[in-house]
Parts: structure tokens; sequence; C-alpha cells
């Protein structure tokens, strides 16, 4: 018999390698398992799945989020579900003609509220997903890792998760991201301006994509399916940055992901494989 939970201690282990934001002190105040029970809420939810992403850097949008939710998005699909990626252009226009999207267009509170009202309405999802996503601060106003303002170009994702009538999942790695209000007395030590924005289950890691891969490898081991093998952060990360993606660390069109090369991503999921073969 798998101990799960024990399991999904030793996936969060590995997502949190390599870190230099403060998440480690993070995890601590958390309860630990998230991989496990963000896992499990999946596949007690299969059915239309909204899954956010895109958090503005420059004139576009940084690649960690995206190539997370590519990979969440084909895993889902496997599984039976019906995955729409909600972001904003450029990305949407970027995505659309290969993935579900409804676009979101980057407007002030009151229209993004009431889009995502809206959207919900029509689409009565069965679980939202944030991933890497900006979260709104207790000021109003959304920020990014160096404390700049930039309310002005962010689709505004919370609304989202704060109005749905279904479970949520978050993933982050900051602090300043949509579901990070799970853990604000955490995030008062690290320099930063957090997000308030709450959620049923948050996945940290260093890397939001490497969150996602830790929720995959639980998914893996739930279902006895190698949902890795669908997954190519390599050569998502390849199209991204050939369409105007960049490092959100950098900020330059390399094949990275918040200043890790992406073969460091691709050994977190080659740990997570042994890992999830040595478990079976």
């Amino acid at each position: 018999m798998i101990d799960i939970e024990q399991l999904s201690r030793r996936v969060e282990q590995i997502i949190l390698q390599h870190g230099r934001r403060g998440m480690d002190k993070v995890y601590e105040a958390m309860r630990p398992g998230y991989c496990g029970r963000a896992a499990r809420m999946i596949l007690d939810n299969i059915g239309v799945m909204l899954i956010g992403t895109g958090f503005p850097v420059g004139c576009g949008y940084e690649s960690d989020g995206p190539i997370g939710a590519l990979a969440i998005y084909k895993v889902l699909e496997v599984l039976g579900g019906r995955p729409i990626i909600v972001c904003a252009p450029p990305l949407s226009s970027i995505l659309s003609p290969s993935f579900a999207v409804r676009e979101m267009q980057v407007s002030e509170l009151e229209k993004s509220g009431k889009f995502a009202k809206e959207a919900m309405t029509s689409l009565s999802p069965d679980l939202i997903l944030s991933i890497e996503m900006p979260g709104i601060a207790s000021d109003g106003r959304y920020y990014n890792m160096n404390k700049e303002d930039i309310s002005h170009q962010t689709p505004k994702f919370d609304y989202f998760v704060t109005q749905a009538g279904c479970p949520t999942i978050c993933f982050g790695d900051g602090g300043n991201e949509v579901g990070m209000g799970n853990v604000k007395e955490a995030l008062a030590n690290i320099d930063i301006i957090p997000s308030i924005t709450g959620c049923d289950e948050l996945v940290i890691a260093t890397v939001s994509n490497w969150g996602v891969y830790g929720v995959v490898a639980m998914l893996c081991v739930l279902t006895g399916e190698d949902l890795f093998s669908l997954i190519d952060p390599t050569s998502t990360a390849e199209f991204l940055v050939a369409n105007g993606c960049v490092d959100g660390i950098t900020v330059r069109p390399d094949v990275s992901e918040d200043g890790f090369p992406i073969h460091v991503g691709v050994s977190i999921i080659a740990q997570l494989r042994l890992l999830v073969r040595e478990a079976s």
C-alpha cells in the first residue's frame, strides 16, 4: 500500500529544490501533502477545467506559468477533462490555434469581475486552476517581484478563484501570485508585496511549472498512468520563446524558466519519474 501523503512530501522536497525566494520557509507553515491533495482534487472534479496563466513581463508574458499550463492541459485531456486556458493577449493569440482558450482582456477590477462571473456562468467549470497568475495585494493593486506596480498590464484572474462555485487549485513560487493569501503570515518576512487571494489548495515550488510537475507525479501514482510522457518542457519553452515569451527573471528570450536553464526543469521531471517508479 502506497502512503500517498508521505510520497507527496517527497515530491514536494523535489520541487522545492534550488530555492532562492523563501518558499522553503513558507513550506514550513503549510500542511504537507498538498501535491497529493491537489491531484485527488483533480480526479474528483473531472469536467470543464479552467486554467488561468500569464504573468506580464515587459510587453509580453513570462514562460513560467504557460509551460506548466500546457503540460497540465494535456494531462487533463487524457484524464477525460475539458481544459480551457484563460489568458490575455498576446498569449491568447499564441495558444488559441492549438488549445481551447477563453480570452480575457486586461481591464480594471470591476470589468474583470464581471467578465469572470459571465465566463463561469457560461462555462460552468468543475475545477479552476491558476498557474503563476499575479494576485491582488491588500491595496487593490498588483505587483511583480521587484515591488513594481503592474496593475495596468495584469489580467485579473483573482475573480475566477474568489467567485468560483467549484474547487480551486493555485500554483505559485514567490508570494505575489493568486492563491498565496493562504500563507499570508508566512510571507511577512519575504521582501515582496504579497497577494491576499486565497484558494482551496495551494501548490508552492521553486518554479510554478515545477509545482505542476509535482501534481502530475501524484496523478501518475493515483491513476497508474505515465502522464509525464505527455510533457516536453523543452519544446514548449522553445515554442513560447519563438512567439514572444521571456524568462521572468532575466527578461530575455531564453529557453529557461525563472532564471533556470530548461534542463533543470527536465531534471526535476526525471527525479519525479524515478520516485513514481520506485513507489509503484
